[in-house]
């Protein structure tokens, strides 16, 4: 197992990243051959509603997150939510289980200049727009 400090972290809702600000965060490499990640988050007790639901089903969360250092590109990851709890200063604890997902850098390198030239970005505007999204990495619809 390796264990990694998470710098930020987000989830798909509503057609676009939400992030949730991280008073503190884990995540572990399980390095099974299931390739499982754990990860927790340590959030102010306000964004319970935003998980609580998701106890006990099978819903998958597509979800994104920094890793070790605040400007690394961030992980794609699926995840479901395993379990809520409440610490004693009243924060709240969110444990995730997941899977990596396998898409390179390359090919959402491609995707995201594919996307920017088509809505007709040109030379300096191109490039500063792409660097730009490749740090911020946000979802492109193939």
């Amino acid at each position: 197992m390796k264990t990694f400090k998470l710098m930020s972290f987000e989830v798909f809702q509503n057609d676009s990243f939400k992030k949730y600000p991280l008073e503190d965060g884990i995540i572990i490499n399980q390095e099974s051959s299931h390739q499982s990640w754990v990860l927790e988050i340590l959030v102010d007790a306000s964004y319970e509603d935003d998980f609580k639901a998701y106890i006990g089903t099978d819903t998958i969360l597509e979800a994104r997150a920094v890793i070790s250092y605040p400007d690394n590109e961030p992980a794609a990851f699926r995840v479901l939510v395993q379990q809520l709890e409440h610490t004693s200063d009243g924060r709240l604890s969110i444990l995730f289980k997941g899977t990596l997902k396998t898409q390179n850098r390359q090919q959402y390198a491609e995707l995201l200049l594919a996307h920017l030239i088509s809505t007709g970005l040109t030379g300096e505007e191109l490039l500063t727009q792409f660097q730009h999204d490749m740090k911020r990495r946000p979802r492109i619809k193939a």
